[in-house]
């Protein structure tokens, strides 16, 4: 016989993830379409058929933690098949947005941040702070703001010091990273709760070697995209999808790079258009705008998935931080001083927004989704 649970919804749950695109929730009627449908649903305990229902009964422990929230891609195959236009990949993908604000340190600025009326304070911030804690240098002689040089000398760093960049934008990105941190720690103890509880494991502990074996496994899976692949409805997302990723790899190597020889090796820009890591830097900026404007393509010829603000902050920061990273040295190339110091200013505002508010945002299925196909892939789920 099996164990008998004890139901208790949470209405508020069921309005939230309505609210946040799975609004036709209710349209499901269990017909099981959705986890025939999917292509990359493992065989065992297949999605999204039981996330569909506990979502209808606002079971939220059961979803939060539950990995298969996130081996889902939103390719659309369920959406376009489900008989009942419940379209379930939308659901999915409101129940991830629910579960990284839940994942999120503090709450409520994950909430915050979700909220596109906060957008006009959320690039504020970044502004005040350079603008007041370069003051605050000023008073012990540290020049953050100097007269634009012109000519063969024009370069940002002249204009904006590096020594305040680096004080905002180092602790910004540790500070991320800790967040990530706190988050995963969470989100992984849930899944690995929930799949003992539902006879996926017998594992009672994540032996932490064999986890990092299973992460290094599924990594050429999400390099190459090999899921969105798999997909029929929504194929052609996996090229946008991967000019994004590799524009982001690329560009976080080439700021490494720089500062590491600028601050190991003290060996300060501009550097030659020749240097090779100028060079992936440039590739990196172009592929970031092009996956970015093709995602937009894509979404917007599809009307029958669900677009939110969730999805448009992340494409709209990825073609903001290409666009005026290229132009601030097209500019720079060109003499044009004034034009260029502008646009590096607003370069350096969505860099920070990008390291700050990452944990919080759409952009955080990198590492979410990276953690639940690495723990699948431990529990030897297939």
């Amino acid at each position: 016989m099996a164990d008998a649970y004890l139901v208790e919804p949470d209405v508020g749950f069921i309005n939230e993830v309505a609210a946040l695109g799975g609004g036709d929730l209710k349209k499901c009627y269990q017909c099981a379409t959705c986890a025939v449908a999917c292509p990359i649903s493992p065989d065992s305990h297949p999605f999204p058929r039981k996330e569909m229902i506990a979502a209808s009964w606002g079971l939220k422990d059961k979803l939060v933690g539950d990995g298969d929230v996130w081996l889902c891609h939103n390719c659309g195959d369920c959406t376009t098949l489900c008989p009942r236009g419940a379209k379930p990949g939308d659901v999915l993908s409101a129940l991830r947005q629910y579960a990284i604000m839940e994942y999120a340190t503090p709450k409520k600025l994950a909430r915050f941040v979700s909220n596109p009326k906060n957008l006009p304070i959320l690039l504020a911030i970044p502004a005040v702070i350079f603008i007041v804690l370069g003051l605050v240098l000023r008073l012990f002689g540290v020049h953050w703001l100097n007269v634009p040089p012109v000519g063969d000398h024009i370069w940002q760093s002249h204009f904006i010091n590096n020594y305040l960049v680096d004080i905002i934008m180092v602790p910004t990105f540790n500070a991320a990273i800790i967040i990530f941190a706190l988050g995963l720690r969470r989100f992984i103890r849930d899944m690995h709760a929930n799949a003992l509880a539902g006879g996926l494991t017998d594992k009672k502990k994540i032996d932490p070697i064999g986890f990092v074996k299973a992460l290094v496994a599924v990594v050429p899976t999400i390099m190459l995209h090999s899921k969105f692949n798999e997909c029929s409805e929504n194929k052609d997302r996996a090229t946008a999808h991967m000019m994004v990723l590799f524009g982001f790899i690329g560009l976080f190597i080439v700021t490494a790079c720089f500062f590491i020889a600028d601050w190991v090796f003290y060996i300060e820009g501009p550097y030659s258009q020749l240097n090779p890591i100028k060079w992936l830097g440039n590739v990196a900026g172009i592929s970031l705008v092009i996956g970015a404007a093709l995602l937009i393509k894509n979404r917007l010829t599809r009307s029958d998935l669900m677009t939110t603000y969730w999805d448009w902050y992340l494409v709209g920061l990825a073609i903001a931080l290409g666009l005026t990273g290229m132009l601030t040295q097209m500019f720079r190339l060109a003499g044009m001083g004034g034009a260029s110091y502008f646009i590096y200013f607003f370069h350096l505002l969505f860099i920070w927004t990008l390291f700050a508010y990452t944990p919080f945002s759409k952009l955080g299925h990198i590492a979410y989704r990276t953690a639940a196909m690495a723990y699948n892939e431990y529990i030897g789920r297939k």
